[in-house]
C-alpha cells in the first residue's frame, strides 16, 4: 500500500493526482489522502484508489491513514501548516515503520535560502530525516503550471511579473516531470540519495511569455504583490512567489549553481524532461 497526499489535485500542478494515476497504472494499491469528500475524491474511488478524508496537519487522521503503509508521497500547498503537517507525517510514518517518503520540497530548500517558505522547505525535509523514514527530497524547480495561473489572470493577455527584464532566467519544471520521478522512487526497490534535484529546462521570462503566445509585462514588486492577493488570496503564497520573483530579479541572466536541466527527470521519470513549448501547447 502506498499513501499518496495531495490526491485530489489542485490549479498548480497537482502531483499527487498524478502519482495516484502512474501508480495505479502500474498495479499498485494506492491509499489517497484528501481535504474533502467530494466529487474529485469520488473520481478517484471510481479509478481504483481507497480513499481516505482528513487534515495533514491533525495526527488523529493522519496516523490512521498511515496504517499498513510501506512508501508514501507527501506534498503540501504553498499555505500556511506546512511544518505542522510535516511533524504529523513524520511522526505517523516512524510509527507504522514506513521505509521510504517521497517528499516535494524546492529547488533551493536550505537554512540561507531567499524565500522564507524555502527556508521552511528546508526544516520540513530535516525533520523527515530526523524520523529516519528513508525521506527523498524532490527538490523542484518552479512549475510550468505557476506561470500559466499568472498568465491565466490576466485572460492570457499577458505575464506580468516582478522580473526585470525579459533575459531575467527562471529554473523550470513540468509538474508530470515531478510526479513521473516521484512515482519512480516509490517503485524502485533500490536505495536512493536523499536528496534528488528536478529541473526540466532553463527559460529566460521573454521566452516563457513567447512560449504561451502573449507579452511579457515588468511590474513593480508593490503592484505585484496586489495583484498576487486577488490571484492566489493567500498571504503565505503571496510573501512566497514574492520573496521568489524578487530573488530571480537579483541573479537576472546570470549563472546559479542550481540553473542546470537534472538527468533525475529522464533516469528515474523514463524520459526526457518535458519542454516549455510541449506544455504550452498541451495546455491550449
Amino acid at each position: 500500500m502506498i499513501l499518496v497526499t495531495g490526491a485530489a489535485g489542485g490549479l498548480q500542478g497537482a502531483t499527487g493526482r498524478q502519482v495516484v494515476d502512474l501508480l495505479l497504472e502500474r498495479g499498485e494499491q494506492v491509499r489517497a489522502f484528501v481535504r474533502a469528500d467530494d466529487h474529485r475524491a469520488e473520481e478517484l474511488r471510481k479509478i481504483g484508489a481507497e480513499v481516505v478524508v482528513g487534515d495533514l496537519r491533525e495526527i488523529t487522521t493522519v496516523r490512521p491513514a498511515m496504517r499498513g503503509v510501506r512508501r508514501a508521497y507527501f506534498t503540501y500547498p504553498v499555505t500556511a501548516g506546512l511544518l505542522d503537517a510535516t511533524a504529523a507525517f513524520a511522526a505517523a510514518a516512524k510509527e507504522e515503520g514506513v521505509e521510504r517518503v517521497v517528499e516535494v520540497s524546492q529547488l533551493d530548500a536550505s537554512p540561507e535560502a531567499g524565500t522564507p517558505r524555502m527556508r521552511r522547505h528546508w526544516l520540513s525535509e530535516q525533520v523527515f530525516d530526523w524520523a529516519g523514514v528513508g525521506a527523498v527530497h524532490l527538490r523542484a524547480g518552479v512549475f510550468f503550471e505557476n506561470l500559466a495561473v499568472v498568465a491565466a489572470a490576466s485572460g492570457d493577455r499577458e505575464l506580468s511579473l516582478p522580473l526585470g527584464g525579459g533575459d531575467t532566467l527562471v529554473p523550470l519544471v513540468a509538474a508530470a516531470d515531478v510526479a513521473r520521478v516521484g512515482a519512480g522512487l516509490l517503485l524502485d526497490p533500490g536505495p536512493a540519495e536523499p536528496v534528488c534535484l528536478v529541473n526540466g529546462q532553463m527559460a529566460t521570462i521573454g521566452e516563457v511569455a513567447d512560449a504561451f503566445g502573449i507579452p511579457y509585462v515588468d511590474v513593480p514588486p508593490e503592484e505585484w504583490e496586489a495583484r498576487a492577493m486577488a490571484i492566489y488570496q493567500d498571504e503565505v503564497a503571496v510573501e512566497h512567489l514574492t520573496h521568489l520573483w524578487a530573488l530571480f530579479r537579483f541573479i537576472g541572466s546570470g549563472h546559479h549553481p542550481l540553473y542546470e536541466v537534472t538527468e533525475s527527470i529522464e533516469r528515474v521519470g523514463g524520459r526526457p524532461p518535458t519542454t516549455l513549448r510541449e506544455f504550452a501547447q498541451g495546455s491550449r
